[in-house]
């Protein structure tokens, strides 16, 4: 039986692909061969995500894959787990100056992939410009894989000892629903670093917050007369919490804030200490080992499960929306020396059961928002865009355009 922190390989399945990834626009065009060049050598320090799906017994696992990462000169998608994607769990494809690597977010999540990146970008930049960068910070070739990143991410806790927190917050269940359209639609924002940065510090409040305080004025905006609560799932990485920055496992959660139609939100300040508060009873230390030792617990139950059947159970729950609007920030800040030959970072995912997904990255002194929806009306959008506008933060629609990240195969 596969451990509780590998991969749930059976997480992704054809109705809920489950995938995620970095994309990146670059000052000058991108060279596909020196990209296919780094993604093969790659392997050797990140063997983890060079892996296929195989199936043992009641399980899906991952193999290693020898076949070669694909490389496409093109943005549209295609299905990881299957020949086209040399049955890898991921892919890289380019087109002009941007490029993306998807993956299956079972894999790993935000905190996993960035650190992917930066080294996919040192050995692409290291040959493309021929400069020789500092290598400090960057996991490449030949370095150490320690235990950290890839044993147990919670080593030497007493996970099985974990007693239920004080605080455990109840699910919104008649939350408000974003649908308009029915084609999905992906936006891509550049906010200004230090106008977001400063506002966040007069209201007491980290970018998530605000984002989720904006967004939720949004919806207020947009659809004024609906007195459902907004349910805003906020992103946080039970890793870190309990101590571990360098696992590229797979344990993102989410803390939930609720915006009920009576909560003031003319006050700011207010209603992000408020939402910060909603944060931090969720996301303390105990709250993150019980979550662990739930999943632990279930991974158990659902090992004497048929493949089959958990398939099926994953794409019945997948299938069931549980928040209005998804927040995630996946701290990157810096990527060294690369900085300069970098003109946008995004953070991409599937919204899957949220009707909107807003993924934050900040590089170069900019807040780059990835708003990707399942329906195709721009109102929404719109309604974000004006409560920026209205808070004295710059913000410009660096481009948009339908969903187009990697799907996947059927077992």
């Amino acid at each position: 039986m596969a451990e509780y922190y590998e991969p749930n390989l059976y997480m992704s399945t054809p109705g809920f692909p489950n995938t995620m990834g970095i994309s990146v626009t670059l000052t000058e065009p991108v060279d596909g061969d020196i990209l296919q060049e780094v993604a093969e050598e790659l392997r050797g320090r990140f063997p983890y995500f060079y892996v296929r799906a195989e199936s043992d017994g009641s399980d899906l696992v991952a193999k290693p894959n020898p076949l070669p990462m694909t490389v496409r000169n093109t943005w549209e998608p295609i299905d990881l787990r299957s020949e086209e994607a040399n049955y890898h769990l991921g892919a890289f494809k380019y087109e002009g100056r941007r490029l993306a690597f998807e993956i299956s977010h079972a894999l790993t999540d935000g905190a996993g992939v960035m650190p992917y990146m930066k080294s996919v970008l040192y050995l692409y930049l290291s040959r493309k410009t021929g400069q020789a960068f500092d290598s400090e910070g960057f996991r490449l070739p030949g370095s150490e894989i320690p235990e950290s990143e890839v044993g147990d991410p919670f080593a030497g806790l007493d996970i099985d000892g974990a007693e239920p927190p004080l605080y455990q917050k109840e699910t919104e269940g008649d939350f408000y629903r974003l649908d308009d359209g029915t084609t999905g639609r992906c936006y891509y924002l550049m906010l200004s670093e230090e106008q977001l940065m400063r506002y966040c510090k007069d209201n007491d409040a980290s970018p998530n917050t605000v984002v989720s305080v904006f967004w939720a004025k949004a919806v207020r905006r947009a659809d004024p007369t609906s007195d459902k609560t907004l349910s805003v799932a906020v992103a946080c990485d039970h890793k870190a919490i309990l101590g571990n920055n360098d696992s590229y496992r797979m344990f993102a959660d989410t803390a939930e804030l609720d915006f009920p139609r009576d909560m003031d939100l003319s006050n700011i300040s207010k209603a992000c200490t408020v939402a910060r508060g909603q944060l931090m009873l969720q996301t303390m230390p105990e709250n993150a080992l019980w979550t662990i030792k739930q999943k632990k617990a279930r991974r158990a139950q659902m090992a004497q499960m048929p493949l089959q059947m958990k398939m099926d159970m994953v794409a019945k729950f997948a299938g069931v929306p549980r928040w209005s609007i998804a927040v995630s920030y996946a701290n990157s800040r810096s990527f060294g020396p690369l900085d300069p030959y970098i003109e946008e970072l995004y953070v991409i995912a599937s919204p899957g059961v949220t009707d909107v997904l807003c993924e934050i990255a900040c590089i170069n002194q900019h807040f780059f928002l990835m708003l990707a929806q399942n329906f195709s009306s721009q109102k929404y959008v719109d309604a974000f865009l004006a409560e920026l506008s209205d808070a004295g933060i710059a913000c410009e629609v660096r481009h948009s355009e339908d969903a187009k990240l990697c799907g996947v195969a059927a077992v």
